[in-house]
């Protein structure tokens, strides 16, 4: 039986919760159980990309109030994101979309030509089997791959391969309803030069705001926290 895009994004919804909410730690462990059955190129890439992730958005930022309240500023994954790319793509540029997107708080969806050296499926197969839960990595077919790009919830679009297909999921995502969604592209394919970024995590991520007021009258703290919409 087929499962409809609607009800594969709202598993995918249901899941980010809980899988932002694991942090970045928990979310490395995982993702290293995963690389521990890849081969030694792909494996490092995980590595780098959990390290790089580890140094640029796992840190909560503290910003003491001048009135005594607590601000914290820290990262948070935006959603759920599509991992795709061409079949000449090597498998160390979709590992390390995937990782990138997975370690910094997202839900997956990955989308692979049918003679990928490794299907979709089995990368969803392997990584449920390290400890991710259930619609936190959903394999799908790629005739469902456009209607999926123009769902409002999906919160962006990870694509390694043709700059002529890059360019036609930006004209994709430019055209539909909702919220802007962010292409992150890698056209060039044989030096990685933006999965290979040590930044390149950022590219995942939202900024939020945490604000505990201590000075509430009575003694009782309050909570604030804001985060930029993306959420689902």
């Amino acid at each position: 039986m087929t499962i409809s895009i609607q009800a594969m994004v709202d598993n995918s919804s249901a899941a980010w919760e809980g899988w932002n909410g694991l942090g970045y730690e928990a979310r490395s462990q995982i993702l290293g159980r995963w690389a521990e059955e890849l081969a030694p190129d792909v494996r490092a890439m995980v590595a780098f990309q959990c390290r790089n992730a580890n140094e640029h958005v796992a840190e909560t930022l503290l910003m003491p109030g001048p009135t005594g309240e607590t601000n914290e500023l820290y990262c948070a994954g935006r959603g759920s994101f599509i991992v795709t790319a061409d079949v000449e793509t090597s498998l160390v540029a979709v590992v390390g979309q995937i990782a990138a997107a997975l370690v910094t708080g997202n839900t997956v969806f990955v989308c692979l030509p049918s003679d990928y050296m490794l299907s979709a499926g089995e990368l969803a197969a392997q990584l449920e089997k390290s400890g991710c839960a259930r619609g936190v990595v959903t394999a799908i077919d790629s005739d469902q791959l456009a209607d999926l790009v123009s769902h409002p919830a999906i919160a962006g679009v990870a694509y390694a391969g043709k700059l002529s297909t890059s360019q036609a999921l930006a004209r994709q995502l430019a055209a539909r309803d909702g919220l802007l969604a962010q292409l992150i592209s890698e056209t060039d394919c044989e030096s990685l030069s933006v999965i290979g970024s040590p930044t390149y995590s950022l590219r995942f991520v939202t900024e939020r705001t945490r604000t505990i007021n201590i000075t509430a009258v009575g003694g009782n703290a309050t909570l604030l926290e804001l985060g930029s919409g993306e959420e689902h």
